[in-house]
């Protein structure tokens, strides 16, 4: 398994697959980048060997992409023949973003047989259209990246229906080779802690988020929210606590502090599962702010079935794939409309049985169709399906059987 974005075991989609193939019985190597509490370079974790390599610091521009696919393209495929070497592989499962791994497993495939996994996580033109609002030059590079990625895969996993059906439509993959396999919690990890009230910060009730930081995911538009409920609603009863980090996070800070709402917003930056779990379960109803676009309708947020999981009521924009997965769980303000998210919120706040009531479906729905447990089989399945597919040799597969024959002919 490779993926570019970002550090294993802590790439919770990769963590699950990983570890589940490996109770299924298949020996998983995983390649990853380096990232902060994940520096050791080999080492075996839960069965699963992980390999992981240095990045340059993320910056924005050009060069710096260019850069850094080009050191992680070069890492991955030095760390993939080492794989090969060591223990062997008949699959390599890549996992976007980027749309570039295609090219180390095209490597594999063309030359040995290697079957190619393709695991999309991100719809990568919507997410640059959703950053940068235009179709350009590198919104076309990408969705050639996107194509080739298609044309290479042997199947493909896709989050959700609607990825599926981009699968499909757009990478013109026949429907029995598209396995949607859902990003589902463990619900065997994500158990209730006992609430702490320190994270209230001494006020009656507390909002929670839990994501990254960064343009698409909305923290702008939440903290307008907040602005308006402490401003104009006046009420004074509220904390809001945001965990995580990104590339945004020096921006969205600077903000809180110019609207000075510091004393009302607490940001805790990325913390580990056992506090996360309590602020979570300290939480009275947890948000999603993701900005409405093209990406965000057709994308599912971990973060939505994680609230879920702790039986917690949400406010989010209004989008079709995070719809489908809260259902009545959530309430869903007009698009981008920081005053009307605001209003739901607060109408939220101040009833505890509607916040009850829609707690409960959503940790009813993640037990009974969404969790990690019920997403298993679908993986499971769509690896028996890649074993059924005739054995290519590869091009060195092929020589050595041209020069046995030749051998054996003399």
């Amino acid at each position: 398994m490779i993926v570019q974005n970002l550090p294993v075991p802590f790439d919770r989609r990769v963590w699950l697959e990983a570890t589940t193939l490996v109770r299924a019985g298949y020996v998983v190597s995983v390649i990853s980048p380096k990232g902060r509490g994940y520096d050791v370079s080999e080492e075996t974790i839960d069965g699963v060997h992980i390999h992981r390599h240095s990045l340059p610091a993320e910056k924005p521009g050009g060069l710096t992409y260019v850069v850094e696919y080009s050191l992680a393209l070069f890492w991955e495929l030095f760390l993939a023949v080492k794989i090969s070497r060591r223990r062997g592989f008949d699959v390599i499962h890549a996992c976007n973003p980027p749309d570039l791994i295609f090219l180390v497993g095209s490597v594999f495939k063309f030359l040995l047989g290697t079957r190619f996994v393709f695991d999309q996580h991100d719809v990568n033109p919507e997410l640059y259209e959703a950053k940068f609002g235009r179709h350009d030059v590198l919104w076309w590079l990408l969705r050639q990246a996107e194509r080739l990625t298609f044309k290479a895969a042997d199947i493909c996993l896709a989050t959700n229906d609607s990825f599926r059906r981009i699968a499909i439509e757009r990478g013109h993959k026949r429907p029995k080779d598209v396995f949607v396999v859902r990003t589902g919690p463990n619900l065997d990890r994500m158990m209730p802690r006992s609430p702490n009230s320190r994270w209230r910060n001494g006020r009656a009730h507390m909002v929670g988020y839990v994501g990254v930081i960064s343009e698409i995911e909305g923290l702008d538009l939440l903290l307008a929210s907040v602005e308006f409920i402490v401003r104009e609603r006046r009420r004074d009863d509220i904390q809001f606590v945001i965990v995580g980090n990104g590339p945004q996070w020096n921006a969205i800070t600077t903000l809180c502090k110019e609207k000075r709402l510091e004393d009302w917003v607490t940001f805790t930056g990325r913390v580990e599962d056992n506090l996360l779990f309590e602020i979570l379960s300290t939480a009275d109803l947890c948000v999603n702010p993701d900005r409405v676009s093209s990406m965000s309708d057709i994308s599912t947020m971990n973060k939505v079935m994680e609230y879920m999981a702790f039986g917690k009521a949400i406010v989010q924009f209004d989008v079709k794939e995070g719809r489908y997965s809260a259902g009545d769980a959530s309430a869903y303000a007009k698009a981008n409309d920081p005053i009307d998210f605001a209003e739901k919120l607060l109408d939220l706040v101040d009833d505890p049985l509607l916040r009850k009531r829609m707690g409960q479906f959503g940790r009813r729905r993640v037990t009974e169709v969404l969790s990690w447990e019920r997403q298993q089989p679908a993986l499971i399945a769509a690896y028996d399906s890649v074993f059924r597919l005739p054995k290519d040799l590869g091009l060195f597969g092929r020589l050595r059987r041209l020069f046995t024959n030749a051998n054996c002919t003399k």
